[in-house]
């Protein structure tokens, strides 16, 4: 049995994903196992909001060169695109970071 904290790895902190949370959308990084539901659960317990939606993706590796022509793959991975409803409390990121 996964813990929240198994299935919701890191928050995807880039320009665009930060444009979605003046909107209460949110990305996380994601266990590959784990479902919409599982995510939903996992996002209320850590951060006690209310979730409306979740749209997942799953992101594949890319080839890389890896040197002296050997090839190699960056790794799989999944995100999660979280809506909160709108009664809902917004996640602060960065709290207690000065």
């Amino acid at each position: 049995m996964m813990t929240a904290y198994d299935i919701v790895i890191r928050p995807i902190i880039t320009e665009r994903a930060m444009a979605g949370a003046a909107d209460k959308k949110y990305v996380f990084e994601v266990a590959k196992s784990a479902g919409k539901v599982e995510i939903k659960k996992a996002v209320e317990e850590i951060f006690g909001v209310k979730v409306a939606s979740v749209n997942t993706l799953n992101v594949p590796a890319k080839a890389k060169r890896m040197g002296a022509g050997r090839p190699g793959t960056t790794r799989a991975w999944k995100k999660a695109y979280v809506t909160l409803t709108a009664d809902s409390k917004t996640i602060e990121f960065f709290e207690g970071m000065v």
